[in-house]
C-alpha cells in the first residue's frame, strides 16, 4: 500500500507547494482537489491544485503536471472532486455532472484513471426516491467512464452534519445494503468504492466487515479519525446532528481500531493509494498546524503502512 493525504486540507497552497509538501512528508501519493476555479461551497470544498479544463484543453500544462509529480515522486492516486450530483436544485445539479464529466476526462489523459466523488442525493427525497435519481443521473457518466478508461470511487460518507444537509444528508452512498442496490443499478467494472471507516463509527456500524464482502470493489482509501463523545450523545441522542455528538480526528486520535482496519485490508490484498484524510479542527488556524497534522497522522499511519 502507498501513503499520501487529500490535498484539500492544503487549501491556498499552489499545485507545486502541495506536491513538495507531499515529497517533504514522505508521502508516496496525493488524492488531488479539483473543484472548479474558485467555488468553495463548504470546508474542505472549493480546493482546485489542478486546473483539470486546462489539463483537456492544454497538453504543455498537463505533462507539466505528470513531470513535476514524477520529479518529485509522487504519485496521483486520484483527482477528486466531492459535489452533490443528485442535488435537487437542477442548477446545481447540471454544474456539478459536468464538471466531474471534465475531472473524468482529465483523470484519462493524466493516465491516473480514478476519480473520487460522491454519489450525491437529494435530501429532501426518501432512499427509494433517491435510487431512482440514481438511474436517471449516472448511467451517462458510468458511460463516460467507461469509455475513457477510468474508475470511479465513491466516498461511504453521508455529508450530513448539519442544519444544512438536513434531512437525509448530501450522499445516498453510506451503508452496504444501500450499495448494493447501487452498484446493481450501475452493474460496472467501473464503479467501486472510496472506503473511509470513519462514517461507520458515528453512524454506529462495523466497519470492518463491509471490507471483506466489497473487496472488489475497494478502488481508494481513506484514513480518517471519528470521536463520537459518549456524554454528549446521551444528552441529544442519534437523531441529532450528527456535529452535536461527534468530531473528526485524525489518525489514532479518535475511535478507529486502525491496527484491524490495515489487517483487513491487507487480508484482501489491497495494495492501493491510503490517504489521510484531515478535517480535525484542533489542527487548523495556520500553515504550521496543517503540516503538523500531516506529520503526526504520517507518523502514526507507517505503523501500519510500510
Amino acid at each position: 500500500m502507498k501513503l499520501g493525504f487529500v490535498s484539500a486540507i492544503l487549501d491556498g497552497w499552489s499545485f507545486e507547494e502541495m506536491i513538495d509538501t507531499a515529497a517533504e512528508k514522505g508521502m508516496e501519493c496525493v488524492e488531488v482537489a479539483c473543484w472548479p476555479q474558485g467555488k468553495a461551497e463548504r470546508r474542505y470544498a472549493g480546493v482546485s491544485h489542478i486546473d483539470v479544463e486546462k489539463v483537456i484543453a492544454d497538453d504543455d500544462y498537463a505533462q507539466y503536471v505528470l513531470d513535476y509529480c514524477e520529479g518529485r515522486g509522487v504519485q496521483i492516486s486520484s483527482l477528486a472532486f466531492y459535489p452533490n450530483t443528485m442535488d435537487g436544485d437542477l442548477e446545481k445539479r447540471a454544474a456539478a455532472v459536468s464538471h466531474l464529466k471534465n475531472v473524468i476526462a482529465a483523470s484519462a489523459k493524466l493516465g491516473v484513471n480514478m476519480v473520487t466523488t460522491f454519489i450525491g442525493r437529494d435530501q429532501t427525497k426518501t432512499v427509494e426516491e433517491n435510487l431512482e435519481l440514481v438511474k436517471e443521473v449516472w448511467p451517462p457518466i458510468i458511460a463516460w467512464a467507461e469509455q475513457l478508461g477510468v474508475r470511479i470511487a465513491i466516498e461511504n460518507c453521508p455529508m450530513l452534519f448539519g442544519a444544512d444537509q438536513w434531512p437525509g444528508g448530501q450522499n445516498l452512498f453510506t451503508t452496504p445494503a444501500i450499495w448494493r442496490k447501487i452498484f446493481a443499478i450501475l452493474n460496472s467494472d467501473n464503479l467501486g468504492i472510496n472506503y473511509d471507516p470513519s462514517h461507520f463509527v458515528w453512524q454506529m456500524m462495523d466497519y470492518i466487515a463491509p471490507i471483506y464482502e466489497f473487496k472488489d470493489k475497494i478502488f481508494h482509501v481513506h484514513y480518517k479519525d471519528i470521536k463520537v463523545y459518549p456524554d454528549r450523545l446521551r444528552e441529544v441522542g442519534i437523531m441529532a446532528y450528527p456535529l452535536d455528538y461527534m468530531s473528526p480526528k485524525l489518525p489514532g486520535l479518535g475511535d478507529v481500531d486502525w491496527g484491524r482496519y490495515v489487517s483487513a485490508l491487507t487480508d484482501i490484498g489491497y495494495d492501493g493509494c491510503t490517504c489521510i484524510e484531515v478535517e480535525d479542527r484542533a489542527f487548523e488556524g495556520s500553515r504550521e498546524r496543517v503540516l503538523a497534522s500531516l506529520e503526526l497522522s504520517a507518523r502514526y499511519m507507517r505503523q501500519f503502512v510500510i
